[in-house]
């Protein structure tokens, strides 16, 4: 039985609700990394669940870094007009447009990427690997290999988040779906730099 220490500053970690924290803390027998590991795989079940619910409700979030150089408008939203005022739903954005504006994604799905865009990219490889004198099958998959890397840079929902490189911007959302319990998507996001 996890103890009410271990059920706090699990509690504090991760923000979610007690139940949930003893539940995750008593099936990794009080290991604290191990109950944060277990309300993550949690949290995607739930996100998953969650994914098919209409979310209509939300708001535009502006950011504009502070050399006035940079600004971004992200449309974010959720299942209910309540959710979307809370502090918990504007935290999740404002990371998310902080994240927009330090990394420069170019799309927000994978599935957005035209295969006229990936082409050209592919090109550039081939033309790096020309004169190489390695065999095609490994220059092939080199170059297979750098195309998914670049589609994890350019992807907002691929990206590693800048505050924690081990978390994926998807697994954030999915986090914050889980604490608050509604379906929550990113509609569309631009980013503007002078």
């Amino acid at each position: 039985m996890a103890s009410i220490s271990q059920i706090k500053q699990l509690r504090e970690e991760t923000g979610v609700s007690i139940s949930e924290c003893q539940k995750a803390l008593d099936e990794s027998r009080g290991n604290i990394e191990k109950a944060k590991e277990i309300l993550r795989q949690w949290g995607k079940e739930l996100a998953n669940k969650r994914s098919g619910r209409e979310a209509r409700h939300g708001f535009i979030k502006s950011y504009i870094h502070p050399n006035e150089k940079i600004g971004v408008l992200l449309d974010i939203r959720c299942e209910s007009d309540f959710v979307a005022r809370s502090d918990e739903f504007k935290k999740l954005a404002n990371e998310l447009s902080l994240q927009i504006a330090a990394m420069n994604p170019l799309f927000l799905t994978e599935e957005e990427i035209t295969e006229e865009f990936l082409d050209g990219e592919r090109k550039i490889y081939q033309e790096q690997f020309r004169n190489s004198g390695k065999p095609q099958k490994i220059v092939d998959q080199i170059i297979e290999g750098k195309l998914k890397k670049y589609k994890e840079e350019i992807v907002l929902l691929s990206q590693p988040w800048v505050k924690d490189e081990n978390k994926k911007i998807s697994d954030l959302i999915n986090e914050y779906i889980s604490k608050i319990g509604e379906n929550i998507i990113v509609k569309r996001f631009v980013r503007f730099e002078i």
